[in-house]
């Protein structure tokens, strides 16, 4: 992810008042991934890989509605699996790594998704940032996702400046106060889908608009 770098990283005063107003605003953010329990949203974030949270959650409304456990899934296989998510990017690849780890999760893990990082790394196709995503929405952990959203917010704004993802996931960790850790991925996440928007930021809607000093400000 390419993105110029701020060179100033944002005081405590200043990120903490952002994240209180995130948390007025929404003091219960939440994921907008549909699923049903652990596997499910293993799966679905597995799925959203370069695809949009839209177009998983039609992919997978009918899908875990008949695999919605490691074993179902496994008895659907991957054809079956495939019509079912072929209206998403790279699809072949993610039903065989779905199928690759439904399979370790019966044989390893007593087929229950588990609450480690390593663990969770484990599975085909879980990388840092789905596991981070687990173990936060499901495990109620303070973990930071980072996303294409986090990334260009954290460093458009200062709150996290980091030249890759682990970068700026670490800057997050150290940056934000205590209390606003479990829901901060979250709140970023939505304000930079919504808000804080790649090419055209709604700054005029933007509730933390006086406290960002970007060059990228539209008012």
């Amino acid at each position: 992810m390419a993105f110029g770098l701020m060179t100033d990283q944002l005081d405590y005063k200043t990120i903490k008042e952002i994240f209180r107003r995130f948390q007025a605003s929404e003091p219960e953010p939440k994921g907008e991934l549909d699923h049903v329990n652990a596997y499910t949203l293993v799966v679905a974030v597995a799925l959203s890989a370069q695809a949009t949270d839209i177009g998983v959650n039609r992919a997978t409304a009918e899908l875990f509605k008949i695999a919605d456990t490691p074993e179902k899934m496994l008895a659907l296989g991957e054809e079956g699996l495939i019509e079912h998510i072929k209206t998403i990017g790279l699809y072949r690849n993610k039903a065989k790594n779905v199928i690759k780890l439904s399979q370790r999760l019966v044989d390893v893990y007593d087929s229950e998704v588990p609450s480690s990082r390593a663990a969770l790394e484990s599975l085909p196709g879980v990388g840092r940032k789905t596991a981070n995503v687990v173990l936060n929405m499901w495990f109620h952990q303070p973990t930071q996702a980072v996303d294409t959203h986090i990334f260009r917010f954290g460093n458009r704004t200062g709150v996290a400046i980091g030249k890759d993802v682990v970068a700026v996931e670490r800057a997050i960790e150290d940056h934000i106060p205590a209390e606003f850790q479990h829901h901060a991925h979250h709140w970023m996440i939505l304000h930079g889908r919504y808000i804080c928007k790649a090419r055209k930021p709604v700054c005029g809607n933007c509730i933390i608009a006086d406290l960002c000093d970007s060059e990228d400000k539209t008012i």
